[in-house]
């Protein structure tokens, strides 16, 4: 069970819904994401895959589905170089497993969760991008969302199937499985471990809480126009080494330091210790290691956000 599963299902535990959620539970999924739900009377779990078509048209027709929220993906960009097919498998014949279902059920509204991967790097001296902007994907994971959103596309055309696609960057909240770099850096520190970046940790990203994507998928589901596509997003975009120091400070390892203020330089031989500044750099060489960057690793991602 997605951890950003969990917190879209929350909103709708009212009597105006009744939700069922469908999940493979994968390696990176629990049930204990949704425990504090399973004794509303109108939450239902079924445990499938998007990539039977029984299983799907079972659960659609077994408890009258009406509206999709597909979330389900391989999603950790890593395993993506080492398992390329895998991410095939479930990103995009499993989005037409559910298209194809959908179509049969006579579903009403289809809103397909994408990524901000698929419009690739965006250099630093360029606008961020819009929802009309060009797909250009870099690796097998955004390659694989970018493939599903051309299915969903095709439906809406082809077969009138009513669907809204959303774009959005990267989720962290409660409950994230520990292979993402918020939760899985938070996890080492805690143990006492040190945290590894690939390159020189220059990259950026940008961060929404789940709670507040999941506000959006709310406003969309109640308020998108069918056959948008909506870019959802936040401006908070930071550097994965800054990104550590900022992990450090919360784990108070490192001092904390304002938000204008900017991270000490990631310093290639030992800085002296004689001064506060260089006592903390040790402790970011002592906390903070280095490996080969993945085969390619876009620089900088950036899409804009209108919603």
């Amino acid at each position: 069970m997605t951890f950003a599963t969990q917190e879209s299902t929350s909103p709708y535990n009212g009597e105006a819904y009744n939700v069922v959620s469908f999940d493979k539970l994968d390696y990176c999924a629990s049930l204990n994401n949704t425990r504090v739900l399973e004794h509303e009377p109108n939450f239902s779990f079924y445990r499938g895959d998007i990539t039977n078509p029984s299983e799907v048209m079972d659960c659609l027709e077994r408890y009258n589905i009406d509206t999709i929220f597909h979330f389900a993906a391989q999603s950790h960009v890593d395993l993506s170089f080492g398992n390329p097919f895998g991410f095939t498998h479930t990103n995009v014949y499993g989005t037409h497993v559910l298209l194809e279902s959908a179509r049969k059920a006579g579903i009403k509204r289809f809103i397909h969760v994408s990524t901000d991967e698929v419009y690739g790097e965006v250099k630093d001296d360029e606008d961020d991008l819009l929802e009309t902007s060009i797909l250009a994907p870099t690796n097998p994971y955004a390659a694989s969302k970018a493939a599903a959103e051309m299915l969903v596309n095709s439906y809406e055309k082809s077969f009138k199937l009513p669907v809204i696609i959303v774009r959005s960057n990267n989720v962290y909240g409660p409950h994230q499985y520990p292979e993402k770099i918020i939760p899985k850096f938070t996890c080492l520190l805690a143990r006492g471990e040190p945290v590894v970046l690939h390159g020189d940790g220059s990259p950026t990203r940008r961060y929404l809480f789940a709670g507040d994507a999941a506000d959006a998928f709310d406003t969309i589901l109640h308020r998108g126009q069918l056959g948008e596509i909506y870019n959802v997003g936040s401006y908070d975009e930071i550097s994965n080494l800054s990104l550590c120091h900022k992990l450090l400070a919360e784990m108070e390892i490192i001092p904390s330091r304002s938000p204008s203020s900017s991270p000490p330089c990631n310093y290639t031989t030992s800085p002296p210790s004689s001064s506060p500044m260089g006592a903390e750099q040790e402790e970011i060489h002592r906390w903070v290691k280095y490996t080969h960057d993945r085969p390619f690793n876009d620089h900088r991602l950036g899409a804009e956000d209108n919603f």
